[in-house]
């Protein structure tokens, strides 16, 4: 208060800066909500379909006023000849395609490509009246059909402008994460009104060490308020789970009383913006559709969206039971989210604090390796809580235990055994075992699961796998690149210059996450002085 009576100057930025924040806030609550506001018309159109990619009507502006649209459909959709279609078409913008007039050079180094696309992939803040929830800092996003931030995709992107001297950039993100957390309560999976009900793997804390490597540590301290909020958001409800009550939305009390963490969404209808792929999956499924589309909408909020993992014959989505798992990953990275805030608890001085989240953390970390660990197959596993046994479902999942530092070095060297002996391929490590066609399952390999293996092997001194890995990726990326022009979403790993598949929707360029690994890679090889 005394700074802001002696200086005027920043009493009106701070004002200024309120005023901001209060108009954005305002925004984001009077968003467009497609799938709500729309009613039959957005089933009708979402089930026709009238695009080809289901994500394409949600991420439409309208026109005119919601009112005036759907009087109009009203009026309209009983009359003979009616074009459903046409009628879309002329009360809604279609989503600009941002990236239209690029042109790649596969003559020019990967690298300078990557530098080149970051400003093609980079969006400023701008209201519109869309579904997309409208951010107070510049953005990258990851490019194609996501045309919005992601939030696990953002830590990886994170990596490579950390190499491309964009520090500015990594501090807007982290501060539009923040800002998300403040205003929506959690970091939803994407800036889109449809997104909100449900997460991603929770890297905000990762990212912040990014920030930190520029800043200093110190700078965490000023983020602990929403790091404590992310955390409350993911350990809701864990003061209501008892023997008799044992989970609650995205907390899950174990048997020995240990609190461990699933993924969830709150809300059980058909994505939005796969609407017509949910109806006919629970409908295929001859389950309780809110039973099949809570697990759905729970895969999403994992990034693992879609595969074999989740499945309980492990090849088809209809069994898909992603509520009943207690996820490996995702519960390595609650753990390290307790660590940052011990952390920042003893940055400054809150002694009591630092025990409490160090206690946490601890507990967290003896449950996983109690539970997720098979001593039979010496791999970690996703823990099926309902028929308390582990999946045994092998997947790159495992490694992540080894990126935080959590697994002992006999599980480490077992773990990477198994990598070496399964999951090497010629073009980086695959991601499952198993071809079923989903696009987190074999034959493709995803730029973070090689990251976090990379990382977490290194960790432990397996020092030759990784840098095999390592090259491996590297080489599938240039490949294709050199060939297309283009550093993609997922590649086929398994054959020499492949793009991946399977899934959903077909392979995505641009791609946030590809660009940063493989720029951070690159820069670690040039250190190292490996080629």
């Amino acid at each position: 208060m005394h700074n802001l009576r002696s200086h005027p100057q920043t009493r009106v930025k701070s004002l200024l800066a309120f005023l901001l924040l209060c108009v954005w806030t305002f925004t984001c609550q009077a968003q467009f909500r497609p799938h709500e506001q729309l009613g039959e018309l957005f089933k009708e159109v979402q089930l026709a379909p009238i695009f080809p990619d289901s994500k394409t009507f949600p991420d439409c502006i309208p026109r005119s006023s919601l009112e005036h649209i759907l009087q109009a459909y009203a009026q309209e959709k009983g009359r003979p000849g009616f074009d459903l279609k046409a009628f879309v078409l002329r009360h809604f913008e279609l989503p600009i395609e941002h990236s239209t007039n690029f042109r790649a050079d596969a003559a020019l180094p990967v690298t300078e490509h990557i530098k080149r696309l970051w400003p093609v992939l980079t969006r400023q803040p701008k209201p519109e009246q869309s579904s997309l929830i409208p951010l107070p800092h510049a953005y990258v996003v990851p490019g194609g059909r996501f045309r919005e931030i992601y939030y696990w995709d953002s830590y990886f992107t994170m990596l490579g402008l950390l190499e491309s001297d964009q520090v500015q950039l990594i501090q807007n993100m982290v501060d539009n994460f923040t800002y998300l957390i403040n205003t929506v309560g959690h970091i939803p999976n994407g800036n889109r009104s449809y997104y909100v009900s449900r997460s991603q793997p929770p890297f905000y804390a990762l990212m912040l060490r990014v920030l930190a490597q520029e800043k200093g540590t110190d700078i965490l301290k000023t983020y602990e308020p929403a790091l404590q909020k992310e955390y409350a958001f993911w350990m809701n409800g864990q003061e209501t789970l008892s023997a008799a009550q044992t989970a609650h939305r995205r907390v899950v009390r174990m048997p020995n009383g240990t609190i461990l963490n699933r993924y969830w969404d709150d809300d059980p209808s058909p994505r939005p913006e796969a609407y017509k792929e949910d109806v006919e999956v629970a409908h295929a499924s001859g389950r309780n559709p809110e039973e099949v589309y809570r697990d759905i909408r729970a895969a999403a909020e994992s990034g693992w969206d879609f595969s074999s993992r989740w499945f309980q014959d492990g090849k088809t989505l209809q069994t898909i039971r992603t509520t009943q798992l207690i996820p490996v990953d995702l519960n390595a990275l609650l753990y390290h989210m307790e660590v940052t805030l011990a952390q920042i608890a003893g940055l400054k001085g809150d002694a009591i604090q630092e025990k409490l989240y160090r206690q946490k953390a601890e507990q967290r970390k003896a449950a996983v390796l109690q539970y997720c660990w098979s001593v039979m197959d010496r791999f970690f596993y996703d823990f099926d809580f309902v028929q308390q046994k582990t999946t045994n479902v092998p997947t790159l999942a495992a490694v992540t235990p080894l990126f935080f530092c959590m697994a002992t070095k006999a599980q480490a060297k077992a773990v990477a055994k198994r990598i070496r002996q399964d999951f090497v391929k010629q073009g980086g490590l695959v991601t499952t075992l198993t071809n079923s066609g989903q696009q987190w399952d074999a034959p493709n390999g995803w730029a973070p699961l090689q990251w976090l293996a990379i990382q977490g092997l290194r960790a432990y001194k397996q020092n030759s796998l990784a840098n095999t890995i390592a090259t491996n990726w590297i080489k599938q990326n240039t490949d294709v690149f050199a060939l297309t022009g283009k550093l993609t979403e997922k590649y086929n790993v398994e054959r020499p210059g492949a793009e991946g598949g399977g899934g959903e929707y077909p392979n995505q360029d641009g791609f946030g996450w590809t660009n940063g690994v493989l720029l951070n890679l690159l820069m670690q090889e040039q250190k190292q002085g490996r080629k």
